[in-house]
């Protein structure tokens, strides 16, 4: 299936989101990928990650990018080839990609009622407080969202979700919050946008420098 949706962020950012009907062998059919990338889908062996992969490379494509404009470095994080900021995330049926003149990251996590029971594993159970059961559900999981987003702007070693990224108390009907991580004697600021994509939670997280 083409593109399912189009968010527009702010002004220079731009959400993508491909709807995954298609199988391996179709999907692969239809990008061209480099030898690095033919390597990493090689050893893949779950066959949703091989197409969740291989719709990332239909979203650059239906951007006029190739998988050759996209590299990591080596921390693991994606960059572009014209110097704009990527940043990519996959769950079950789909694949988004958000590309921005700022830095910026992403995280789609579909809603599952697995998130709240590890929700005291990476965040304080205080903000589900006198929530029915799925709006915890939805709660928790931008909260999994503000702080994987967050991890991905900083791709450090050893920061810990429930111990050094916290967030602002917030409505889920706000689409928006703030968040800090604290970490090596730092306190970073972020501004947070979410929204509800079908039976997902899709997260973009910025710096507030």
């Amino acid at each position: 299936m083409p593109l399912h949706k189009i968010i527009h962020i702010n002004e220079t950012t731009t959400a993508y989101f491909w709807y995954i009907t298609e199988d391996v062998t179709s999907l692969f059919r239809a990008v061209s990928l480099k030898d690095t990338s033919l390597f990493r889908l090689e050893g893949m062996k779950s066959e949703e990650h091989q197409r969740g992969f291989l719709a990332v490379r239909m979203l650059l494509q239906h951007l006029g990018y190739t998988d050759y404009d996209l590299t990591y470095d080596e921390a693991g994080k994606p960059h572009l080839s014209d110097g704009k900021h990527i940043s990519i995330s996959h769950s079950h049926e789909f694949s988004c990609i958000c590309i921005s003149d700022e830095l910026m990251g992403i995280d789609l996590e579909k809603l599952k009622e697995k998130t709240l029971k590890i929700a005291p594993r990476f965040m304080e159970v205080k903000h589900l407080e006198n929530l029915p059961t799925s709006e915890q559900i939805e709660k928790a999981t931008v909260i999994w969202g503000v702080k994987e987003s967050i991890f991905k702007i900083k791709n450090e070693k050893g920061i810990s979700f429930p111990e050094h990224i916290f967030e602002d108390e917030f409505s889920f009907s706000d689409g928006k919050c703030s968040a800090e991580l604290h970490f090596n004697n730092q306190i970073e600021k972020f501004n947070i946008q979410f929204y509800k994509v079908e039976d997902y939670i899709f997260v973009c997280a910025f710096p507030n420098n």
